[in-house]
C-alpha cells in the first residue's frame, strides 16, 4: 500500500513543474484555408512540433530569421515535424510560399 502511494506521489512530483501552468502545451500546428491554425502556438525549448497539412497546396513553417526551424515544404494531406529553439522566446514564422501565411511560436 506504502509502495502504491509513493508511486503516485512520485508520478504526480515528476509531472508538475512547479507553476499554475498546464504540463502540457500545444505541439501540433495545422496548416488548412491558407492559414497556420494555431497562429501563435506555445511550446517548450526543445519540444517536437507536428505540422499537419490540410490543404491542397504545398507549404513550409520557417523561421523568418536565422536558421531557427524550417520544415521544408510539405506537401498537401502530408505532416512534418521540427523542433523548437531550445532559448525561450518569440520566433516569427512564414510559409515562405504564401507569405500572407505568418505566425509566431511561443517558446516559454
Amino acid at each position: 500500500m506504502a509502495l502504491g502511494a509513493t508511486a503516485t506521489l512520485l508520478l504526480s512530483t515528476a509531472c508538475a513543474d512547479g507553476d499554475d501552468e498546464p504540463a502540457t502545451t500545444s505541439s501540433s500546428i495545422t496548416m488548412e484555408n491558407l492559414a497556420f491554425s494555431p497562429a501563435n502556438p506555445e511550446v517548450r525549448p526543445g519540444e517536437k512540433i507536428t505540422v499537419s497539412n490540410k490543404d491542397s497546396a504545398t507549404h513550409t513553417v520557417t523561421a523568418t530569421e536565422g536558421d531557427a526551424f524550417d520544415t521544408g515544404n510539405i506537401s498537401g494531406g502530408d505532416s512534418g515535424t521540427f523542433t523548437a529553439p531550445s532559448q525561450t522566446g518569440r520566433y516569427a514564422f512564414v510559409c515562405t510560399l504564401h507569405p500572407n501565411m505568418t505566425g509566431t511560436l511561443i517558446v516559454r
